[in-house]
């Protein structure tokens, strides 16, 4: 059985998230989508909300199921037998950072694989501290994440 984790942030979720979750889900056996805690960051949602809004959007993908990670990720995953680590990429910035973070991983623990997932084009401006900015303005933010997500960002951020 080929398992793979996808982890991040998901402060909040957004379509781009849930593109790479589909496509990485039709693919590999099992996924793990992993919400990762870092303790030099501030969040908009707090881990379990994280958690919550993440679960309800990975339902329809049997396949995938959602964990809580605030150790390091390549530990998290070595626990649990998961070999192959999913980032997604929507351009040359963030695979720079991503190929890096790789590096360090593969250094970590060279039994893990990463794979890198370009998303889908529609979604290749979505960055999570822009759709937050967008939402706290009272912003349309419906193109950019799920519907439960926008008004969870409204109640929040307000706008």
């Amino acid at each position: 059985m080929l398992r793979a984790a996808f982890p991040g942030s998901f402060d909040p979720p957004t379509f781009g998230h849930l593109n790479v979750v589909e496509r990485a889900a039709s693919i590999f056996d099992e996924l793990l989508i992993v919400v990762a805690v870092n303790r030099q960051k501030s969040y908009t949602f707090s881990p379990e909300e994280r958690i919550i809004l993440m679960q309800e959007l990975v339902r329809p993908w049997p396949n995938a199921s959602v964990a809580l990670c605030d150790t390091l990720v390549v530990d998290f995953l070595k626990k649990r037998e998961i070999r192959v680590l999913v980032r997604g990429v929507r351009g040359v910035t963030d695979f720079s950072y991503e190929f890096d973070l790789s590096m360090m991983n593969r250094g970590l623990n060279p039994d893990i694989e990463t794979i890198f997932m370009t998303t889908d084009p529609k979604y290749f401006v979505l960055r999570s501290s822009a759709i937050k900015e967008l939402a706290s303005f009272g912003g349309d933010v419906s193109t950019m994440v799920p519907p439960q997500v926008a008004a969870a960002l409204k109640e929040r951020l307000g706008g």
